[in-house]
């Protein structure tokens, strides 16, 4: 063996084959420098090269010499081609060193481990299923001579369990079809032509809407409305107007026109334009009702005075009420109106109805239709808030026993409330039935039907007591039909009210800062504006009645 070295410093190793006929090489009294190592390439690989582009072991020849040599193979085994190494020769065996650039050896440390060589005794991944007969266990039997009864024989009973089950579920699925059916035709609907009364846009501006040829009449009075009510209703454009095809009711605080000292003490205030004398159901030409004029309730209506000693002070707030009384009313029909609740703590909105003229008496013996009232509190208020709206039929033999207790309902929001956006509230009323609903008549309200006189369907005592006078209770709808008093015209009347004393809003709820029976319950809540106001908010429209 010699070696040599060329101008770049590689070595190059030769060696001389010394096999003998496919036989192993003796090493036996040979000197060590001469074993020919089993594991060295054949002679005729001279030195190993890398390739730079794909890091393979490239075997360059002796001159000489053809790529078509095969190496001697071992005794016994059979040759197969020799794979070079994808990392290069093997480093350090003394016979075959090679030399590698740095750059490929960085390339090697990261590259991955190249695939298995084939060697005699290996053979290629097969991916293919394997396709194994599958070794039938002993301990079963035969399936043919297994014993299926069921097969042969079968149950008598299995064949009623079957027909009773679909039986069943037919009849469910009839007796539904059967109730659906039932339910929609016992629907009361208004089977008759409609003609129009009233189609109000409020595209007019206020003037017009309001003036002597408009079709809403303000209403001006400070006493309360018999509910004991905290507002004076005016005929102020800044609590009732129109802009953008909405009407507009907002209640605004006294105190910004009078000064809030003068709300509280020694200040007189009078309505000129108080409409009591109109208003009044006895100065209505054609009115049944037999009630004579009251000058203390005309005084009390039209003008208050402040006064710290006796508890009394100047209404706190100013609102206002419309209504159609002198334009239009209807005997039966459909209302609609789209509106938005206002919010805030103690406001009251309504829209509702009452008769032109009293026909069977003082309230509530000719009767009143609620179609929507509500509360302005939030969510939270625990005697329905802002999310529930309510509607009711008012109806009584005397002025202070009111049946509204067995003819009323609610519809409520479960994720929002009614002062989140605009709303339908609809009445359907005929000489059959009455029903009050909002947007849909699956959200229906109150629907009562007139099958029973409305004097049996109050169950009312025949002897009631005012204080200690016993007092026999006389029908005052003795003459009339199933529907009386709700058998006579109504005209429509929107509002907002602000708190009152009549139990709208129960004592002891939601930090009510006043008492109905308080004599100073308007003072008392006055009293609390810093707590109250600020839920009103600030933009002139959340607290306002729009419709």
């Amino acid at each position: 063996m010699s070696a040599s070295a060329d101008k770049d410093g590689d070595k190059s190793y030769q060696h001389s084959p010394s096999a003998s006929n496919y036989s192993r090489p003796s090493t036996a009294g040979t000197a060590a420098s001469s074993i020919v190592n089993p594991f060295s390439p054949p002679a005729s690989i001279i030195s190993f090269s890398v390739d730079p582009v794909s890091n393979a072991s490239m075997p360059v020849l002796a001159a000489g010499q053809h790529e078509s040599l095969e190496p001697v193979p071992r005794h016994g085994a059979t040759v197969l081609p020799r794979s070079t190494s994808y990392y290069g020769s093997r480093p350090n065996t003394g016979d075959s060193p090679i030399r590698v650039t740095s750059g490929i050896r960085l390339r090697e440390t990261f590259a991955a481990p190249p695939a298995r060589p084939l060697t005699a005794v290996s053979t290629s991944v097969s991916l293919a299923p394997s396709k194994t007969t599958r070794m039938r266990s002993t301990m079963l039997e035969d399936p043919s001579t297994l014993d299926k009864p069921w097969v042969t024989t079968k149950d008598p009973y299995a064949r009623i369990a079957y027909l009773l089950t679909y039986s069943v579920a037919f009849l469910g699925i009839a007796a539904s079809a059967v109730r659906c059916y039932v339910g929609y035709k016992s629907v009361p609907m208004i089977t008759g032509n409609l003609c129009m009364v009233l189609d109000e846009d409020f595209s007019s501006d206020t003037d017009t809407t309001f003036g002597a040829n408009g079709n809403w009449f303000r209403e001006v009075q400070l006493g309360g409305f018999g509910n004991g009510e905290f507002e004076m209703t005016t005929s102020s454009s800044n609590n009732s107007y129109t802009s953008n095809g909405y009407l507009y009711i907002t209640p605004t605080l006294t105190s910004n026109m009078i000064g809030s000292d003068a709300v509280l003490n020694g200040y007189t205030y009078n309505l000129t334009d108080c409409t009591y004398n109109s208003t009044n159901p006895v100065a209505n030409s054609g009115s049944s009702n037999t009630t004579d004029f009251n000058a203390a309730a005309y005084y009390q209506a039209c003008g208050a005075v402040s006064n710290s000693t006796t508890g009394t002070i100047i209404n706190p707030i100013q609102s206002a009420r419309i209504t159609t009384r002198n334009s239009a009313s209807i005997r039966y029909g459909r209302v609609e109106v789209v509106a938005k609740v206002p919010r805030g703590d103690w406001l009251w909105p309504a829209i509702w109805m009452l008769p032109v003229n009293n026909t069977y008496g003082p309230w509530p013996m000719s009767g009143e239709i609620d179609i929507m009232e509500a509360r302005g509190n939030a969510r939270t208020y625990p005697d329905q808030g802002i999310d529930y709206v309510r509607g009711s039929l008012n109806w009584g033999p005397l002025s202070f026993l009111n049946a509204v207790s067995k003819t009323f309902g609610w519809w409520t929001q479960r994720r929002t409330d009614y002062g989140e956006g605009f709303h339908t509230y609809t009445l359907e009323w005929t000489e059959s039935f009455l029903r009050i609903y909002v947007d849909t008549r699956l959200h229906y309200m109150l629907e009562l039907s007139f099958n029973e006189p409305f004097f049996t369907r109050g169950d009312f005592p025949s002897v009631v007591e005012n204080g200690t006078q016993p007092i026999v209770l006389q029908n005052p709808w003795i003459n009339g039909t199933n529907a009386t008093p709700f058998d006579q015209p109504f005209y429509l009347i929107l509002n907002l009210a602000v708190g009152g004393t009549n139990g709208w809003f129960p004592d002891n709820a939601g930090n009510k800062p006043w008492l109905d029976n308080s004599k100073t319950a308007m003072r008392d809540f006055a009293a609390q504006q810093d707590e109250w106001y600020p839920t009103w908010g600030s933009d002139g429209e959340s607290n306002s009645l729009v419709v």
